[in-house]
């Protein structure tokens, strides 16, 4: 998900699940891509909610998977450019962040994936029901304060959203390097009746899943010593 990016002179008015919407000055063609490129992509969600996730891309799709605050797009691209069938739609407020998996997909010619410039939980409420396969939040803002914890995107609404919107064995994966973040999230889901944990041995969550692209934040995160837990829930 995004590099922590709390801003705390922001008002809460400007604040979306993941802290500021924009961080160091874009370059020239990362304008013109936000200005060109980004509107062919981006979902309105102020439409009609489709019947089918699928009819949100081109092409034909096999299924449909959403990445909430994708970052620097690293994961997101890849895996994209890994499942050509599958659409991948990316939500992500931050504008740098939406730049710069702008400029992967103008690079890779990456035609499946699909973008969205806002609060993750608008896009849940807007997409049908039982509509994608797996949702992923990767390294999201862990919050760290009390007072700012209601901010954290794992919470019982959200879980009940995420539910509503992954089909029968669909995934919800969260990867964190905050243990406090990650046990929050391990007792919000142990309490959803939707949802079960899928790790079976110590290695299942203290190990990345096969094929997954480690993002920018975490080997920045493994350089300082800051191990990861990998977590997977199975909506039932």
């Amino acid at each position: 998900m995004s590099e922590r990016k709390s801003d705390p002179d922001r008002d809460d008015s400007e604040r979306a699940f993941f802290g500021r919407r924009k961080g160091h000055k874009l370059r020239q063609h990362q304008v013109e891509l936000i200005g060109h490129l980004l509107p062919h992509l981006a979902l309105d969600i102020d439409g009609e909610t489709p019947a089918d996730a699928s009819e949100i891309f081109d092409a034909a799709t096999e299924d449909v998977r959403l990445e909430i605050g994708f970052g620097g797009g690293e994961h997101l691209a890849a895996e994209a450019r890994s499942f050509a069938t599958t659409g991948f739609i990316g939500c992500e407020p931050y504008v740098n962040g939406m730049a710069k998996i702008l400029a992967q997909i103008e690079v890779a010619n990456i035609g499946n994936i699909r973008l969205f410039a806002g609060d993750a939980a608008e896009l849940l409420a807007w997409l049908p029901k039982a509509s994608l396969s797996r949702i992923d939040l990767i390294h999201p803002d862990p919050w760290p304060k009390r007072r700012h914890w209601k901010r954290r995107f794992v919470q019982d609404r959200t879980i009940a959203a995420m539910a509503r919107v992954l089909k029968p064995n669909g995934e919800f994966r969260f990867v964190c390097d905050i243990d406090d973040y990650c046990a929050w999230t391990l007792s919000h889901l142990a309490h959803s009746q939707d949802f079960v944990w899928l790790a079976e041995r110590a290695d299942d969550f203290r190990q990345p899943w096969p094929g997954y692209t480690m993002t920018r934040y975490g080997r920045k995160a493994a350089r300082e010593g800051r191990k990861a837990a990998y977590l997977r829930f199975k909506r039932l």
